[in-house]
């Protein structure tokens, strides 16, 4: 069927669909589905998860999948020499962005560029911002008293509250490196060291100090030493 616009003339019709025509051929952002990752060169593949038509000759349109976005460079958030890496994997929901010139000499080279070619808002210059969520994928539990880092389900995380304090749940921690604490800790599980434990102030194990406690013979009243020796 033809279009009706063909059927008469319209300036303001005319201009309208002209104007159409062009948005159709502009392309700021789209989510989509990620197919492949290359964590050398830091970019994905994805797949459009909204779906494009296409013109048939007898002036009817068909919905057809998008061409498949390649080569998409991974947005990390990164600023002051720190950056935040994702395991990003095939099936993540993403957000492609389109910059509206071409990256080409940008993506090569870095800093200034001269725009390889004169194409606007094209298919071929997204960046990949993770993640937008469709309501099949959308998260649980979610937390509105802080901040976390969690794993998907909640399993295992570590939140930072209004009030300044930590929390966390984990399998196991493994650290390199000194830790220096300031204040009390308080224990309420075990702990295995293997390393030595050394300590300038006292150490008590059901209040008895290790620094000022004595010794007893065995029949626990006739003092067989005094404090521990250094």
């Amino acid at each position: 069927m033809a279009d009706r616009r063909e059927k008469y003339d319209d300036p303001e019709e005319a201009l309208r669909s002209a104007m159409e025509d062009a948005q159709a051929n502009m392309w700021t952002a789209l989510p989509a589905t990620v197919t492949a990752v290359d964590l050398v060169a830091q970019t994905i593949s994805a797949q459009p998860n909204v779906k494009g038509s296409q013109s048939k000759p007898d002036g009817s349109s068909e919905s057809i999948s998008m061409p498949m976005l390649v080569d998409v460079p991974i947005c990390w958030p990164r600023a002051g020499g720190f950056a935040v890496t994702l395991p990003i994997k095939a099936g993540d929901e993403v957000l492609i962005v389109f910059a509206s010139r071409a990256i080409d000499g940008w993506w090569q080279s870095g800093g200034e560029q001269e725009p390889v070619e004169s194409r606007m808002h094209d298919l071929s210059d997204g960046f990949a911002i993770f993640a937008p969520t469709s309501q099949a994928k959308k998260l649980t539990n979610v937390q509105n008293d802080g901040i976390e880092i969690r794993l998907e389900d909640r399993s295992a995380f570590w939140k930072l509250d209004e009030n300044g304090d930590i929390y966390s749940t984990f399998g196991t921690m493994f650290l390199t490196g000194d830790i220096v604490q300031v204040g009390n800790q308080t224990i309420t599980g075990n702990t295995a060291q293997t390393g030595k434990i050394e300590a300038t102030n006292d150490v008590k194990a059901s209040t008895i100090s290790l620094k000022n406690h004595g010794h007893f013979a065995f029949d626990n009243v006739t003092p067989l030493t005094g404090k521990p020796i250094p």
